[in-house]
């Protein structure tokens, strides 16, 4: 019913900035959560940020100072900006996303793109 496609990653140096950004389409549901998680192979995934559908937004306190989430609705679109980043930063970035009342009661999304990796070099 619902893709998500991610895009915009790639190689950057540290205190550089990158900015993904994740495009859903098909179904969705009226009140669509989304978030970013990151993952590096031989680590646990980490939820990196998270926005619901009125905006309210939640960031990990490993990257609250210098990552932002934020939407634009008109374009389908999700978005994380990334500023100064560090090389401990460097994970495959997916999107996920579903109906904010499965993710509350579920505590999980059930809608995951692709992912896109950045890298970040010294």
């Amino acid at each position: 019913q619902t893709q998500l496609v991610e895009s915009g990653g790639g190689s950057v140096q540290a205190g550089g900035s990158v900015r993904l950004s994740c495009v859903a389409s098909g179904y969705v549901y009226r009140t669509y959560c989304m978030a970013w998680f990151r993952q590096t192979p031989g680590k646990e995934r980490e939820e990196v940020a998270s926005i619901d559908a009125d905006g309210n937004t939640t960031v990990a306190d490993s990257v609250k100072e210098r990552f932002t989430v934020f939407k634009d609705d008109d374009k389908s679109t999700l978005y994380l900006q990334m500023d100064r980043l560090k090389t401990e930063d460097t994970a495959m970035y997916y999107c996920a996303g579903d109906g904010c009342g499965f993710v509350a009661l579920a505590g999980s999304y059930g809608d995951w793109g692709q992912g896109t990796q950045v890298t970040v070099s010294s």
